[in-house]
């Protein structure tokens, strides 16, 4: 059924405004997932902040072709039924929530990406931003190893200062 040109120019406008706050796009194949499969991925999704679109590839050349950054972009690789997800606030989620799932649902296939600087980024380097731990993880590993010496001193003072007395308790005896 197609939809109107009202319903379209809604769209792009929609995807303009989503496209432009964008730090990453990522686009996946998602042909062979089921409806309830899909309401999934949304939900996880939403719960890491990332938004998925699924809609025309012509619709989103068109929201491309309206921002400045995107102008000049190759979309040679917006091919098929193509999902999109998009996070406003973090690089790495759309990847690391599309390749979470393909993980369990193999019908679902990452095929690439755009920053927010609007260059087309490489599957392999969308799969290693996947890899890589979330912002969250990153803040905690870099305060875990701020706070290890301290943490060492201190146990190592503690252990010091009940050897010492155990020394002496031992001598006394």
């Amino acid at each position: 059924m197609a939809i109107s040109k009202d319903k379209k120019k809604t769209l792009v406008a929609d995807l303009t405004e989503l496209l432009s706050s964008s730090k990453m796009t990522v686009f996946a194949k998602y042909q062979g997932l089921t409806v309830a499969e899909l309401q999934e991925l949304r939900k996880n999704a939403r719960e890491n902040g990332v938004k998925i679109k699924v809609v025309k590839n012509r619709l989103v050349r068109v929201a491309m072709g309206e921002i400045a950054v995107y102008k000049d972009t190759d979309t040679t690789g917006l091919e098929g039924q193509l999902l999109y997800a998009v996070s406003d606030s973090d690089e790495v989620a759309p990847a690391k929530v599309l390749a979470e799932f393909a993980k369990k649902h193999e019908a679902l296939e990452i095929a690439g990406a755009f920053n927010d600087a609007g260059a087309v980024v490489p599957l392999e380097d969308v799969k290693a931003l996947a890899a890589l731990p979330s912002k969250n993880e990153l803040i905690a590993q870099v305060v875990a190893q701020l706070l290890s010496p301290a943490t060492d001193s201190i146990s190592g003072l503690a252990g010091g200062v009940s050897a010492i007395v155990s020394g002496l308790e031992a001598h006394a005896a």
